[in-house]
């Protein structure tokens, strides 16, 4: 019974060490976030500043929303998505809540 009580707590705690790699590999957006580089970069900078005025300050590629981010700050240091698609057509552009806290 005792034998058996240890191999169970074991196991148990296993699983909970191997479920915390797993989220601290997997939890943080930023970490996989692939930056817009070349000619596209500018394409998009150019179309996300006509649709929200202020300076880039980050840029992603392949975002769950879009093919392309652009991360715009504003003047009053608001921060807001402009999602463009693969012709830089803005598609949508929103607070950026993952800065909102």
């Amino acid at each position: 019974m005792k034998r058996t009580l240890i191999t169970i707590a074991a196991a148990g705690a296993l699983a909970a060490g191997g479920a915390a790699a797993a989220v601290a590999a997997g939890g943080d957006d930023d970490a996989t976030d692939t930056p817009i580089t070349g000619s596209a970069l500018e394409q998009a900078k150019a179309a996300a500043l006509a649709d929200t005025p202020g300076r880039v300050t980050g840029t992603e590629t392949g975002d769950e929303e879009s093919l392309y981010e652009v991360e715009v700050t504003r003047a009053d240091g608001t921060q807001v998505d402009v999602q463009l698609d693969r012709d830089f057509n803005v598609v949508s552009s929103g607070a950026d809540s993952e800065h909102d806290d």
